[in-house]
Parts: C-alpha cells; structure tokens; sequence
C-alpha cells in the first residue's frame, strides 16, 4: 500500500512538472529559429506571403525565422512534414485554400485536417476569370452568350487549386455551359497562354498577378467571385452583378502548426502575424497587388478554415472531383 501511495505521488509530481515545464517553454517561447515549410515553389502568392511575415515575425519575436520551400502534390508534401512535425512552434505550414481542398479532392492525403491548428490567415484575394483582350466579350455574361454550343477552353495553374476547382463549378453549375479544362505547371505559364490567346479564359486569383496584367490592359477581367468588386481593378464586375447568383470564392495563404501546439504559443504566433499583415507598409503593398490583408485573431482564423473546408468540400463532391 506505501508502495502504490509513493507512485501516486511520484506520478502526480512528474504531472506538475510536465505542465510546469509546458508553461516554461511558452513563457520562453521562441528561444531558437522558427521554420515555416511553404507548400509551393518559391515566387509564388504562398512563398511571397510567407517572406513578409517571416521578416515581420523575426522582428517582432526577436528570433530568426527561415522558409523552407517544399513543392508538390499540390501542397500536400510540406503538410505531411508538418502534421508529423514536433508541435513546439519551431515549425510552421504556410500553404494556400488547397489544404481546405485537399482534404475531399486528394485520396492519399498524408495528415488528416485535425492533425493542424490554425495559426492565422493573412490574406486573401479573390477568385477571377480573365481573357486575352482580343476576345470581343466584354463580361462572362457576354462570353457565355458568345460561346453557347461551343466548349470554352479554361487554363489554371493546375488540377485542384481553387483557381480550377472555382472556374469547374462556375461553368458546370452557375452558367451551365460546357468547358474543357486544360491545366498548367504553375501561374506565370497560364498567364503566358492567355497572353499568347491559346485559352479562351484563365481561371486564376487577381493576387496571382492577374490584377497587375488588367491594370497594364494586357488581360481583360471578366469577373469576380467576390461580394463587391476590388479597389484594384473597379471596371471588373462581380459574378453577382452578372446574374450568376451570390456566389464567392478565394484563395488565401494561412499558417498551420501541429496540432498539439500549446495554445499559449499560437496565440503569440498569431499576435505577430497580425502586427506584421496591419504595419502600413505590408497593407498598401498586398492591397497594390490585389489581396485583401486579414486580421483574423487564432479562434476567428480556426473557424474560418473550417468553413472553408466545409464550402470546398461542397464544390469538389458536386462536381465529382477525385486526385489519386
């Protein structure tokens, strides 16, 4: 019986110093470099985000912050690292909607959506189809009208990104006209293409540098998935406005940690996210470009990925969409 009491306490003991050592390691919290793992090549919207907020973060937690580039799969490789990853806060998934995507449209996916917590989302730009200037519709209402019984050949920079997934539900769903999908390694060939007018529409984000090529009036907006038009481009009408019902779509870069992180660390991650995305400079710079800078505290940023995994997952069943 002395034994049993003596493990007691000796078991009850190495519990307090668990979560005493637990709230040491918050209070000093970061105490070596932080690693954001970026689920796509480098120049793209995720990698440019994730180099603003790692400069920011570094300044405001006083300790060096690194990305890491891991490409492929549509994201998927850099969120299998970090789900399986120690969840310390040393190390971070910064990826786009596709982690909300993924989790219906890929069969293989190497974590499951509750083995990460959201961090913060810092910036989101809508979704917008866009065309070649030589293309004589004004708007997608007019596109639609020009191209009835012809199938209208749409580019994205790739299978399962919103981009595509958006454009698919658009014209299967809302307009109701046949469209082929033909899918490009990446954004800047599929806006090549479009420039080169070998697709009729591109299907891409007004961030992914659509929105600088419709202000150069080298490609004209169409229309965007959004509730009310951009500052960026004001001459793009909405979907709405063009009768294809309330319907908005983005894309959006966010932070993940595993999830087992204490609470009390992804709230000061989250702090220094936000500081970073509301600092003038970093605001008039995503704004120039097309995003729309967010300032969503950690329970907010939480519920609105799962929202966004929920209306996803929604349009990916509707259409049947499946990735091995």
């Amino acid at each position: 019986m002395h034994h049993y009491r003596t493990l007691r306490r000796l078991l009850a003991a190495a519990a307090l110093l668990t979560v005493a050592a637990g709230a040491a390691q918050a209070q000093t919290y970061p105490s070596n470099k932080i690693t954001m793992i970026v689920g796509f090549a480098p120049g793209g919207i995720a990698d440019m985000l994730a180099r603003i907020m790692a400069q920011g973060m570094s300044e405001r937690l006083h300790q060096t912050v690194v990305v890491e580039n891991r490409g492929g799969a549509g994201g998927n490789i850099a969120a299998g690292v970090v789900a399986r990853a120690n969840p310390d806060g040393y190390t971070l998934l910064v990826t786009t909607t596709a982690l909300a995507i993924n989790a219906t449209l890929r069969q293989n996916n190497p974590f499951k959506i509750d083995d990460f917590t959201t961090v913060g989302i810092a910036a989101s730009s809508p979704e917008a189809l866009v065309t070649n200037p030589k293309n004589p519709a004004k708007n997608l209402a007019e596109l639609v009208k020009n191209m009835k019984g012809k199938p209208i050949t749409f580019g994205s920079a790739g299978v399962g990104s919103g981009s595509h997934v958006e454009a698919e539900y658009f014209f299967k769903e809302l307009a109701k006209v046949p469209a082929t999908h033909i899918p490009f390694q990446g954004g800047a060939p599929a806006i090549n293409a479009t420039l080169g007018n070998q697709i009729d529409v591109l299907a891409t984000t007004l961030g992914g540098g659509a929105a600088a090529q419709i202000k150069a009036g080298k490609l004209k907006g169409l229309g965007i998935a959004a509730a009310k038009r951009a500052a960026v481009v004001p001459n793009v009408p909405t979907y709405a406005e063009q009768g294809f019902g309330n319907f908005s779509a983005a894309s959006w870069v966010g932070v993940f940690a595993p999830a087992k992180t204490d609470p009390k660390i992804v709230a000061k991650l989250n702090e220094a996210i936000l500081e970073t995305i509301k600092s003038p400079a970093v605001q008039k710079r995503l704004t120039g470009i097309g995003f729309d800078p967010l300032s969503l505290k950690q329970p907010e940023a939480q519920a609105m990925f799962k929202s966004e995994v929920d209306k996803w997952g929604h349009m990916v069943k509707t259409l049947g969409l499946s990735v091995k």
